[in-house]
């Protein structure tokens, strides 16, 4: 969760993906852990440049299930992921393309995509 001053405590599931123009630098490791903290721990951090996390299922159905679902996320969102299907295996790589690296917003992304 994030204080923000003088307001009620906001959820990054929450909080709405902001377009990115490019033009900004992305996150410092310092910047990104905070960040990090707030998503589910199975999200790994990829050499500060991006997050993924491989979510598994039973089935390829499912998995396809999964994938349409966060994919509806990205649209609502107007930020797109990155996904890798398999037979019950879905992995799932965020980051902020225009700024070849991490934005708030790619957190905003990966804990709506946790709520599936």
């Amino acid at each position: 969760m994030i204080h923000i001053c003088g307001a009620e405590t906001v959820s990054l599931h929450e909080k709405k993906c902001i377009p990115c123009q490019g033009g900004i630098p992305p996150l410092t490791t310092d910047q990104i852990k905070p960040f990090m903290e707030q998503i589910d721990n199975n999200w790994n951090l990829i050499a500060d440049h991006h997050i993924e996390r491989v979510f598994t299922f039973d089935d390829f159905q499912t998995a396809l299930d999964f994938v349409n679902a966060a994919g509806e996320i990205c649209e609502a969102e107007d930020h797109h992921a990155d996904f890798e299907l398999s037979w019950g295996r879905a992995k799932v790589m965020i980051w902020t393309h225009k700024i070849d690296g991490l934005h708030e917003s790619d957190f905003i992304l990966a804990a709506k995509i946790d709520k599936i």
